[in-house]
């Protein structure tokens, strides 16, 4: 009597099928995983960009043309003075990148393109041809008014002044000040490696994403 064999084949055939489903299925999850700490990432920076554009504006807010309700200033001998008009923006500047810089923060101060302090319309709209343009610049920018032993600010005042701090109303109309970041985010996970390849290949730029973002606040009242 001749025995019956059992053939082995189909399993066989089914294991290679699970290999390739899997080896064709693993880039794709990877790319999901990767995207998605990404997004998270790029969340961070969005979230203190945010931060620093309201912590502009508001100290902008405060000081006014530099008679606003934070009005004392301690000069670099240590001794108090009054604050002047010429200390306002630096403040505003100097507002922004303690958060830029912060402990927290994931931002490079270098891929920050421009910091503008600007008049807005009563819609929160920025009014053109009232820009004051700051542009990274480490330690080229003015010292930082009111402290005791002042360091320089990492931006600079770029053309002239749009908007001078002495002409800003903060009456019974007060002005709007607007204060908005230009922010290049570089992709920081593998999938920036990925997205460039491609970007070259299709002649686009696709490893960095361009963040801008802005708060406006009106001017307080004088005490």
């Amino acid at each position: 009597m001749t025995g019956v064999r059992r053939g082995g084949g189909s399993r066989d055939v089914e294991r290679g099928q699970g290999l390739v489903e899997f080896t064709l299925l693993v880039p794709l999850f990877l790319l999901v995983l990767l995207g998605v700490l990404e997004f998270g990432l790029a969340f961070s920076h969005n979230l203190t960009l945010e931060y620093a554009t309201r912590e502009g504006a508001r100290t902008g807010a405060a000081l006014a043309n530099g008679t606003g309700s934070d009005s004392s200033c301690v000069a670099a001998d240590g001794t108090s003075r009054a604050l002047t008009a010429n200390d306002v923006d630096p403040l505003i500047i100097s507002a922004v990148q303690r958060v830029l810089e912060s402990s927290g923060s994931l931002l490079h101060l270098s891929t920050t393109t421009t910091i503008v302090i600007f008049k807005a319309d009563v819609n929160g709209g920025d009014t053109l041809g009232y820009d004051n343009v700051w542009t990274y610049n480490k330690g080229g920018g003015p010292a930082v008014p009111c402290e005791a032993s002042p360091p320089n600010l990492d931006f600079k005042l770029s053309g002239s002044v749009g908007w001078a701090a002495s002409t800003r109303q903060h009456g019974a109309t007060p002005d709007h000040l607007g204060v908005s970041i230009t922010y290049d985010y570089t992709l920081t996970t593998p999938l920036g490696a990925v997205m460039a390849l491609a970007s070259h290949k299709a002649g686009v730029a696709w490893s960095s994403i361009r963040m801008v973002d802005q708060s406006v606040m009106a001017l307080e009242p004088t005490n």
